[in-house]
């Protein structure tokens, strides 16, 4: 049996710690500032998260784009020469073209060398909980007795499983992607109404509740998850952030901590594709529970 390699890309915000533990490879999108465009790494420093999001606090729109053809091909070929079939579990096509595109390269490649399995996943989400998928995808393979079809079932069969909340200053960014599902006129951005964005069942971003205040929506994300996830103690609970203080992240940890007795937690940034649809300062918790039931549509 082939040897079974995962990918992921830019939208799974895995840090290069967490893709060198469960040996997991991504291919990137890129992002386009003022005509210039970019690969979207993952492997950024605090010093490219802030200058990023200073230029969008400053009032600059960073745009982005899905993976390349070419960044697929290369990145497929160099793990089927290798002798891997692969597994690409790709952010939700609800937010990005890149699974069908995977999905074209793939069967070329696998035309060529029919020996090879590709599979390319809709995970149904982005961010993190994109990047969970990938990281249970990579333990499931790791015993190295499971092929690409058993892992790429798994996947699909856990997918909706994914529960995630977010949090944003503003629904600006969002909107302006085109990333965010929802009555824009319920939730606007008087009077301190914090907006509180989840992944719903068919991986769109949606506009779900409102809270007043800051705090009080982080309280909320936290509570959302702590009401839908199952077995906490055996999970590893992801906070990304947009850029937020230290002070900040701090606090939010120790309230997680406090309210969700889990096994461990991930903390990182949000990375630039996710970054530059929802904007500097947001939050998003992730953990696994109950199938999700909520559509927007």
């Amino acid at each position: 049996m082939r040897k079974v390699k995962i990918l992921t890309d830019s939208c799974s915000d895995l840090n290069k710690d967490l893709m060198e533990k469960y040996d997991i490879d991504y291919a990137k999108m890129n992002t386009v500032y003022e005509g210039v465009t970019s690969p979207a790494n993952l492997d950024w420093t605090p010093e490219d998260v802030h200058k990023m999001y200073n230029l969008m606090r400053d009032g600059k729109r960073i745009l982005t784009t899905q993976v390349p053809v070419e960044e697929f091909t290369t990145i497929f070929n160099k793990y089927v020469d290798e002798g891997f079939d692969i597994v690409y579990i790709g952010c939700s096509l609800k937010q990005s073209g890149s699974v069908n595109t995977g999905a074209v390269i793939a069967k070329q490649i696998m035309a060529k060398n029919p020996e090879a399995k590709i599979f390319c996943i809709d995970s149904l989400n982005a961010c993190l909980g994109e990047g969970m998928l990938a990281i249970e995808a990579a333990k499931y393979a790791a015993s190295g007795e499971k092929s690409a079809q058993e892992v790429n079932d798994y996947i699909i069969s856990i997918r909706k499983t994914v529960h995630e909340y977010a949090t944003v200053h503003t629904l600006d960014y969002l909107k302006r992607a085109g990333r965010v599902k929802g009555p824009a006129a319920f939730f606007g951005n008087l009077m301190g109404v914090k907006p509180i964005i989840i992944a719903d069942k068919n991986g769109n971003q949606a506009a779900f509740k409102k809270a007043k205040g800051r705090q009080n929506s982080l309280k909320e994300i936290v509570n959302l998850l702590k009401e839908s996830i199952i077995k906490p103690e055996e999970q590893t609970i992801y906070i990304g952030h947009a850029d937020c203080s230290e002070e900040e992240v701090k606090t939010f940890v120790d309230l997680v901590k406090k309210e969700i007795p889990c096994k461990e937690i991930f903390v990182g940034y949000i990375g630039p594709i996710i970054g530059a649809s929802i904007g500097p300062d947001a939050f998003v918790i992730n953990g696994f529970g109950d199938e999700v039931t909520f559509a927007i549509d």
